[in-house]
């Protein structure tokens, strides 16, 4: 598995130093655009921004790409996927180019029953189709399908309900959202003890800041990862968000990392 020196040295010398103390209520280390964590049973969870809709997780040895798309040279740096999750059909979620680009031959891959229709039928044998709640466990991760839909009638086109997923994974008491394209639905307000929450937030395709800001003061995540924003400040104003937040309650921890390494605003 290849991890990045400086965060290894990191991880090891806070255990070093804070291994006879409590646990602290949170154990992220950020190292440059990467987040190195902890599951309740020690394991490693590392938080690896690719690009928009894209993320890599190396959770306890287990290698998870979330909507990969995109080149190929992205991924460079980050082990091969064992597991791939795909939310919808569109382009900055689903790209058969990229999944043809990448190794994943020995990659399980998750998707609603839309995408399973438009993917390569080489990738048929490797598909795990999963539709609005219902859920899987592959290698010792829970993959649990919620909806992600469109409230606003004049965007309800833009991602109907039951099409695409999003994704709530569970280990070791730890769980983890990832909102996929949605605004700030019911499904989602009703959500419990997730630890990390990845939040859209770009107009007119999913929700407004303010609405994305009042749907995680509702289901209350320990850590919210705002992506899928755009870069735009205009579009996704990621510093408002915090302050919504934080205002109301400062309790819920907003992670910002860099989702747009590329582009200049």
């Amino acid at each position: 598995m290849k991890y990045r020196d400086p965060i290894i040295a990191l991880f090891f010398i806070g255990t070093l130093f804070g291994g006879c103390k409590q646990s602290p209520k949170s154990t992220s280390l950020k190292e440059g655009n990467t987040v190195v964590d902890q599951d309740d049973l020690g394991m490693d969870i590392e938080i690896i921004p690719i690009e928009h809709a894209s993320a890599v997780l190396i959770w306890d040895g287990i290698t998870i790409y979330v909507d990969p798309v995109g080149d190929k040279a992205a991924f460079k740096n980050v082990p091969e996927p064992d597991i791939i999750l795909i939310t919808d059909i569109h382009g900055d979620h689903f790209s058969p180019e990229t999944l043809e680009r990448l190794n994943t031959e020995k990659s399980k891959i998750v998707a609603p029953q839309a995408v399973a229709y438009k993917i390569p039928e080489k990738f048929i044998p490797q598909l795990e189709i999963i539709e609005n709640g219902s859920q899987k466990e592959l290698l010792g991760i829970e993959i649990k399908a919620v909806p992600m839909y469109n409230l606003r009638e004049e965007a309800k086109d833009f991602h109907p309900r039951g099409r695409g997923n999003g994704y709530v994974l569970a280990k070791n008491e730890k769980r983890i959202y990832f909102s996929g394209d949605t605004e700030d639905i019911p499904e989602m307000r009703t959500l419990e003890n997730i630890d990390k929450a990845f939040i859209c937030m770009n107009l007119p395709y999913t929700m407004s800041v303010e609405s994305a800001a009042d749907a995680v003061l509702d289901f209350k995540p320990k850590q919210v990862y705002p992506y899928h924003y755009r870069g735009n400040p205009k579009v996704g104003d990621v510093v408002l968000f915090k302050k919504l937040v934080g205002a109301k309650d400062p309790n819920i921890e907003v992670i910002q990392l860099d989702w747009y390494p590329n582009e200049v605003f």
